[in-house]
């Protein structure tokens, strides 16, 4: 009987490009898929940051395992100037994760400006199309490859401070299945990781202050908000033969939220 202890989560030899990598999910993401193999690409809009990146998990590797480039994802053109330089630098790409996502609004929905509404579907919605497809034919070619976009709980619940937020993280999960359909036979699959509350610089809001941390922590389930590394594993699985048979789907990982508190 094959063993496949070494070799199920292996990724070595993959070429990945992870946007929004310099902190937060994006960060523990792009460190976690070096540490199994692949060639990762850490890209944000500040350079400096992604070097850091770049060069920690260059050391902690002890090879070229991170190239760091700057991309704004609002621009098409930085999108495909990224892919370009990815290719110049590792090859082809096997593995995108679309985790770069803004919300520039919070407050009551009739106090969202049109502006702010065009940032939210440019960064969230067609960022992600647009790079999924610039990725998609490079993937058909060697025979196949993985996409992941990162969502968030805030898709399947009502909320009335972040609600285009979530209307535009509810778009992510059907353009997943959508090019799961599309590219299933082309052996690309395309799924969503849906978290909770986890402790980034995005929702600092929640986790700042030690009070209000305490006491929304408290009514979840495991009682604590998510680390940026609780998400890192679910996207190894989802790039790796780990997860092969899996597309068009969510993961949700919130430590219980929208079990106990129906998405808050």
């Amino acid at each position: 009987m094959t063993d496949f202890t070494d070799t199920l989560f292996d990724l070595t030899g993959k070429n990945a490009i992870i946007t929004g990598a310099s902190r937060g999910i994006g960060e523990a993401i792009a460190k976690r898929l070096a540490q199994h193999g692949a060639n990762v690409v850490v890209s944000s809009r500040k350079i400096d940051a992604c070097q850091e990146v770049a060069d920690a998990i260059n050391e902690a590797q002890g090879r070229k395992a991170a190239h760091a480039v700057a991309c704004n994802i609002s621009h098409r053109e930085h999108l495909q100037q990224m892919v370009d330089e990815t290719n110049e630098v590792f090859g082809d790409v096997d593995i995108l994760i679309c985790n770069a996502a803004v919300n520039p609004a919070f407050g009551a929905s009739k106090d969202i400006t049109e502006e702010q509404i065009d940032k939210i579907f440019d960064c969230n919605i067609k960022a992600n199309h647009f790079l999924s497809h610039m990725v998609l034919p490079q993937m058909k070619k060697r025979g196949g490859g993985a996409i992941v976009i990162i969502s968030s709980i805030s898709a399947f619940v009502g909320n009335p401070g972040i609600g285009m937020y979530g209307v535009s993280k509810a778009a992510d999960l059907q353009i997943a299945r959508n090019l799961a359909v599309e590219y299933g036979p082309d052996n690309i699959r395309v799924n969503c990781i849906a978290p909770g509350i986890v402790k980034t610089y995005f929702a600092e809001a929640l986790w700042k202050d030690p009070k209000t941390e305490e006491f929304i922590a408290g009514k979840l389930p495991m009682r604590r908000f998510g680390e940026p590394d609780d998400i890192a594993g679910a996207a190894v699985f989802l790039a790796s033969d780990a997860g092969k048979w899996m597309t068009g789907q969510h993961i949700t990982i919130d430590g219980g939220t929208l079990i106990g508190m129906g998405g808050m």
